[in-house]
């Protein structure tokens, strides 16, 4: 087989592509190699989003993982921010959660935290496969008593909107907040942390019912809820994704104000209150120029990694950095949490708007936004990494880099989660972009397909 694990864990169409027997294959293999040096019967935090295969999924899982002697304990419907905290809060030995995050319902993931809370490294991934591949060979199964069990604890999520409203203590009363849950995971704990804190919050999509998950809402779909905010009169919105751990924000005139834009509000407040580490920023390429040209204005300084939060994460540690993110909204605040976490990166947001007292339009008007034109091309998923293999693909791309050369740029890259080829043209001209990134995506479909 490829390669199991993308970007973000294992995903694919539950029932199909992402089925019971390989959600069990890699419980037991996950959990065998998280643990294996345990000198303790361990224990493997499990969570999922709303999707109405995450029990399916889930149940096979913890299978496998106490096939494997390891004990489970499973936390039901709560955001991936969530298990990385309790997974680190509770010391076990691993996490794993469910979910295919911002993808449709008919898709599922499974990704596996280690006992820091910390995303697993490419190797370790590919030991994990390694022992799926050969039918975990040599690997003797326990019986009996050493058979590892399932606990059953729902009142955890409790313990995560604790730790967040004591990790950015502030007042949000007087602050109209209109948040959009995707029918996801965050549809109880962004709600109950909010509120709590004194907002007067407005809730849209937050009654999920296992099949309407990022159905039209969420942070990949922001009309409704910019019509909201202006509706309402209120002072911002937030969107979630379906794992909820990536938020984009709305201001009070109904504009997207997105993860570079969020990320420029908070280091440049960080960089004024002393806080920002090496007075830097870490961001990925797909990450808007605007951005590199306000950190230059600001004196902040930028490191760019590949797409992907994971790859943000490695040079933040690598280096003791503590901002970073993507332009999609993943954005990891390092000193309070080891993963993108939508609701922290709102309340650290909504802290510069207590603080300075100004609105998220005055804020978000630090950083120009770029005309950028992003289209998917869709192709077979085993394709999608050689899309320069095709002639008449490398060409069209190295005509459009000669003609946005000194005045642009040209970004294409595979999904790492999707049968997708991302196409991705900044410039001048909005309708110009549109028009060749659309070309180029039809190109790539029509050829690859």
């Amino acid at each position: 087989m490829g390669r199991l694990f993308g970007t973000d864990g294992v995903r694919g169409v539950a029932g199909s592509e992402l089925t019971i027997e390989l959600a069990k294959a890699l419980g037991q293999a996950g959990a065998y190699v998280l643990t294996k040096e345990a000198s303790h019967q361990p224990t493997i935090i499990v969570g999922c989003d709303t999707r109405i295969s995450g029990t399916m999924l889930a149940s096979a899982l913890m299978s496998g993982i106490c096939s494997v002697g390891a004990n489970a304990v499973y936390v039901g419907v709560l955001p991936t921010p969530a298990i990385a905290y309790l997974t680190r809060k509770h010391k076990v030995d691993a996490g794993v959660v469910i979910s295919a995050s911002h993808n449709p319902m008919e898709f599922n993931g499974i990704k596996f935290f280690n006992g820091e809370g910390f995303k697993l490294s490419d190797a370790l991934e590919d030991e994990i496969q390694e022992l799926i591949e050969s039918d975990m060979k040599g690997i003797s199964l326990p019986t009996g008593a050493e058979i590892g069990k399932v606990d059953f604890r729902f009142d955890l999520g409790r313990e995560y909107v604790d730790f967040l409203k004591q990790t950015v203590p502030i007042d949000l009363s007087g602050l109209k907040i209109v948040i959009d849950c995707a029918e996801g995971a965050s549809y109880r704990t962004s709600v109950a942390c909010l509120s709590e804190m004194g907002a007067e919050l407005i809730t849209i999509h937050n009654n999920p019912d296992g099949t309407n998950i990022n159905s039209n809402c969420g942070s990949t779909h922001m009309d409704e809820l910019k019509a909201r905010v202006v509706a309402e009169n209120a002072h911002i919105g937030l969107a979630f994704d379906g794992d909820a751990d990536r938020m984009l924000a709305v201001d009070e005139k109904g504009r997207l104000v997105d993860g570079d834009q969020v990320m420029a509000i908070c280091a440049k407040h960080m960089k004024d209150k002393g806080t920002l580490k090496k007075n830097t920023c870490v961001v990925t390429v797909m990450t808007n120029l605007g951005f590199t040209l306000m950190a230059k204005e600001q004196g902040i300084n930028v490191e760019s990694t590949k797409v992907g939060d994971r790859y943000v994460l490695e040079n933040m540690l690598a280096n003791g950095y503590n901002i970073g993110g993507e332009q999609s909204g993943h954005v990891i605040f390092l000193d309070d949490n080891t993963t993108g976490d939508g609701l922290l990166s709102a309340l650290h947001l909504l802290r510069v708007l207590v603080e300075t007292g100004k609105s998220l339009s005055e804020l978000a008007s630090i950083m120009e936004v770029l005309p950028q034109a992003l289209v998917n091309a869709k192709v077979p998923n085993h394709k999608k990494e050689s899309y320069m293999e095709y002639p008449e693909i490398a060409k069209a791309i190295g005509e459009l880099e000669a003609k946005f050369a000194g005045e642009g740029r040209v970004l294409i890259r595979p999904s790492g989660t999707e049968p997708l080829v991302r196409v991705m043209i900044e410039g001048k001209n909005q309708e110009e972009i549109d028009a060749d990134a659309h070309a180029l995506a039809e190109l790539i479909t029509n050829t690859m397909l």
